[in-house]
């Protein structure tokens, strides 16, 4: 391996491209993913180098070795990548169904909150609504789209009442839908 600019700063326009091929659109640099999500790392490679970003392997291992939200994986031989969740193209990233805790979080703007409230959490174009297991969590996501608010999910109720739960590799929960009556707000 070659030495790594450790100039992290410098990959995060790379890395949000990477997580737009990997998770919406592998067409806007003309490569295909599989059914389970799985990219080619060459094909990658030599395509985000045709849209203008510069990229190496070295620079796509750092990508993922330091991306603290642990978006993506390479299979064993790293010939291999895929991101862990957040698609909103259908792919199975081999999810498994997994009892949650007995409350889950969602941190969104407080302008969403009154719609939210009404109707519910949805994927909004993505497979899955996302939560996470701390309040904290929920804050730095909620503060991304505005004043934040934090949602306490009855998660456990609602797996008692068959809905199912998974948890993608990076720890993300991941459920189809929040009726309005399993959500709490929680004052930030």
């Amino acid at each position: 391996m070659g030495k790594v600019n450790n100039n992290t700063g410098n990959y995060n326009k790379t890395s949000k491209f990477i997580s737009l091929i990997l998770r919406h659109n592998p067409g806007v640099i003309g490569i295909n993913i599989d059914s389970h999500g799985w990219a080619d790392v060459d094909k990658l490679i030599s395509g985000i180098e045709k849209a203008g970003h510069k990229i190496n392997m070295d620079i796509l291992e750092e990508i993922v070795r330091t991306d603290e939200k642990g978006r993506y994986s390479f299979n064993e031989d790293k010939t291999l990548i895929r991101a862990n969740q957040g698609h909103s193209i259908n792919v199975d990233v081999g999810l498994e169904e997994k009892e949650p805790p007995e409350f889950l979080y969602h941190g969104t703007a407080d302008r969403f909150l009154p719609d939210i409230l009404k109707e519910g959490l949805k994927p909004m174009g993505r497979l899955y609504v996302h939560l996470s297991r701390d309040e904290e969590t929920a804050v730095k996501v909620g503060k991304r789209h505005g004043k934040p608010v934090v949602l306490k999910i009855h998660s456990r109720q609602m797996y008692n009442e068959g809905i199912k739960f998974y948890l993608s590799e990076n720890n993300v929960w991941l459920v189809k839908n929040v009726e309005s009556r399993y959500i709490e707000k929680i004052q930030v």
